[in-house]
């Protein structure tokens, strides 16, 4: 992700890459990233202390791990920057330090940069608050063999949009999988499932089914580029934004 965003900012002439920031062990630290991707010499050398180089910049976008998002958030607050963020996998006690680390700058957060799947939380909840517990919701998402969290946090982001058009506490009715003898299922139950396999960029479908019928609400993204055209719509949205905190649905206007 990293390297494609970094790509079409590049060659995007409204914007300019200033920096690429990589982890201390990474084995291209301190060459020419231009040279590395087959741009030629660009002047933009790999490093790994986003201080060293955030004052040149207007916005930090990061796509890494939680560890490394909250440390980068601490700096670019530090130096009240722009932050968009869409590293997913955060504990509930990570979330809440984001929250505070965040206060004070704009922020954009969202486990999924897509265009298509950020308008697939507005049809999922519309289509949630508007059919009864009568309709089962099963939330399906599939990944790549090397993804490291499970559910993704597209699918938990489906999930709590499902809940909060149904005025109800995930926490309260959500289904991790299914094994055993588990009993029927339960009226209000939302499922989500997650499946792991080979070069899967990156699937998500929420079912709604009752006795008779199923509709099926689903996004498939071919590329990772997709994701990365939308970190650029992302960018440019954010430029000159009062601090606050953000969300593909405001780029989108939904």
């Amino acid at each position: 992700m990293g390297s494609t965003i970094a790509r079409l900012v590049h060659q995007d002439k409204e914007m300019q890459l200033v920096g690429i920031i990589e982890s201390p062990a990474h084995p291209q630290k301190g060459k020419d990233w231009g040279i590395l991707v087959g741009l030629g010499e660009t002047g933009i050398i790999i490093q790994d202390d986003l201080e060293e180089i955030i004052q040149n910049a207007d916005q930090v976008v990061e796509f890494t791990n939680p560890e490394a998002s909250l440390k980068h958030l601490e700096i670019a607050s530090k130096y009240k920057k722009t932050m968009i963020m869409g590293t997913t996998g955060f504990t509930a006690e990570e979330a809440e330090k984001i929250n505070k680390l965040a206060q004070g700058i704009p922020f954009l957060l969202s486990p999924n940069l897509s265009l298509g799947v950020n308008l697939l939380f507005k049809l999922v909840a519309e289509t949630a608050a508007t059919l009864s517990d009568d309709y089962d919701i099963e939330i399906i998402e599939a990944h790549h063999r090397f993804k490291k969290d499970a559910p993704s946090g597209t699918a938990q982001k489906l999930a709590q949009e499902i809940a909060r058009a149904k005025g109800v506490k995930l926490e309260e009715v959500a289904t991790y999988g299914r094994e055993g003898m588990v009993g029927a299922r339960k009226r209000g139950e939302i499922g989500i499932h997650s499946l792991r396999g080979g070069d899967i960029t990156g699937e998500h479908t929420v079912m709604f089914t009752a006795l008779g019928e199923r509709l099926e609400l689903t996004h498939k993204a071919h590329s990772r580029d997709t994701f990365a055209y939308g970190a650029i719509q992302a960018i440019k949205f954010m430029q000159g934004k009062l601090p606050g905190f953000y969300e593909m649905k405001d780029v989108l206007k939904i």
